[in-house]
Order: C-alpha cells, then sequence, then structure tokens
C-alpha cells in the first residue's frame, strides 16, 4: 500500500522560506514521477513542480518559478519543495502526488494516482 506524508509546512512571514517533506512508503520502485501541487480555500487543486524520476528534469509553474525548487532523494523516498520569497497568495494546503506507472512527470492532477494529506502553508503579510 503506497502512504505519502508531507511535513514542514506552517506559519512564515512574507519573505520567507520553507522546506516541504514528502516521505513515500510502498512504493515498489523509484521511476515514478512526483509533483507538488496546492490548494487555496474555495480555488481548485493546481499544479506547483513536477520532478522526473532520476531528478534531472523538473517543470514549475509560472507563479513559482525562480522562488521554488523541487528535488527528490530516491534513496530516502523523499521528495522536497524548497519555498523561498514566500508570498501571501502562497497560502495553500501543499499535497504531494505521485504517477502510479511509469510515465513522464504531468501538471495534470488527474495523471497521478497516489496523493498525501497535505501540509498547511500560510504566510502573513
Amino acid at each position: 500500500q503506497v502512504q505519502l506524508v508531507e511535513s514542514g509546512g506552517g506559519l512564515v512571514q512574507a519573505g520567507g522560506s520553507l522546506r516541504l517533506s514528502c516521505a513515500a512508503s510502498g512504493l515498489t520502485n523509484s521511476v515514478n514521477a512526483m509533483a507538488w501541487f496546492r490548494q487555496a480555500p474555495g480555488k481548485e487543486r493546481e499544479f506547483v513542480a513536477a520532478i522526473n524520476w532520476s531528478g534531472d528534469n523538473t517543470y514549475y509553474a509560472d507563479s513559482v518559478k525562480g522562488r521554488f525548487t523541487i528535488s527528490r532523494d530516491n534513496a530516502k523516498n523523499t521528495m522536497y519543495l524548497q519555498m523561498n520569497s514566500l508570498k501571501p497568495e502562497d497560502t495553500a494546503v501543499y499535497y504531494c502526488a505521485v504517477r502510479k506507472h511509469y510515465a513522464p512527470w504531468s501538471t495534470d492532477r488527474n495523471d497521478y494516482g497516489y496523493w498525501g494529506q497535505g501540509t498547511q502553508v500560510t504566510v502573513s503579510s
């Protein structure tokens, strides 16, 4: 059974930084693409960043490009999201997601079969 557990969320002032982690268990291998999504109150879940299985191919939403960095450590079955220069509009619940099968990363949430429970990130102005 695949389980994803996010951690690292919290309350931070605008301009600050946070590092989110997503620990995966139950995956049969590390070839699955992974991604971060976020959902603000009253809004749909939106794509933030994605990474391929080897970590050398990443993609970011325009809203976070240059501020956020996605990475993964397959030896630890863990994915990270380093968030710098945080803005109040980054406030949301952040979810990690994993594709069920070997496939390139995607920005479409419907392409991901495994999800974590989410971690709250709140950025105060």
